[in-house]
């Protein structure tokens, strides 16, 4: 049997005093409900799995067993390993990679809306960056993410669909954790 290998990144996640789930407990969940080579990285909700179903039914599977065990429902996105590279290839603003940490991608469930560039430009500051590019928005914010509105939009909360961002150096640690 197949084994594909994604990566399942949870939606807001261990950021504060709310939705709190202590990695080592998820991994061992996963791993006893027959989700095989788990490991996460950090605290913010990042899983690598092999699952011998497809990676959206994995991510499901995710959502549910986190609802039944920790009574949340927390939203995921999933990338696969290919899909992570085809990421990191495509990265349309390579300049901002030098400074990784306030370099991000917001993956989304699926493509946003075509009004979305408009709604990024109008909180931006003249500084920031984006690009749109299928399910991700690649986005620099020089000054930092803190106090970024760009970056406020781009955790998720203004899309439609799931979407949660990272930044470049988890985006390359997790495209290097989903080859293995």
């Amino acid at each position: 049997m197949t084994m594909a290998r994604c990566a399942i990144l949870l939606r807001g996640i261990n950021i504060g005093p709310k939705n709190r789930i202590p990695m080592a407990e998820l991994r061992t969940l996963l791993v006893g409900d027959g989700f095989a080579d788990v490991a996460t990285y950090l605290q913010s909700g990042n899983v690598v799995l092999s699952s011998s179903g497809s990676p959206e039914a994995a991510a499901r599977r995710c959502e549910a067993l986190i609802a039944d065990r920790f009574g949340l429902q927390i939203r995921t996105v999933v990338r696969t390993h290919l899909e992570l590279a085809a990421v990191v290839g495509a990265n349309p603003l390579p300049e901002a990679a030098a400074d990784p940490r306030r370099y991000q991608v917001t993956f989304l469930e699926s493509a946003p809306d075509p009004g979305i560039a408009a709604r990024l430009t109008a909180v931006a500051t003249p500084e920031e960056r984006f690009a749109v590019s299928g399910r991700e928005i690649y986005a620099w914010h020089p000054e930092g993410i803190a106090r970024s509105r760009l970056a406020t939009l781009l955790a998720g909360r203004g899309f439609k669909v799931a979407a949660t961002a990272r930044n470049w150096i988890t985006v390359t640690a997790l495209l290097a954790m989903t080859a293995a």
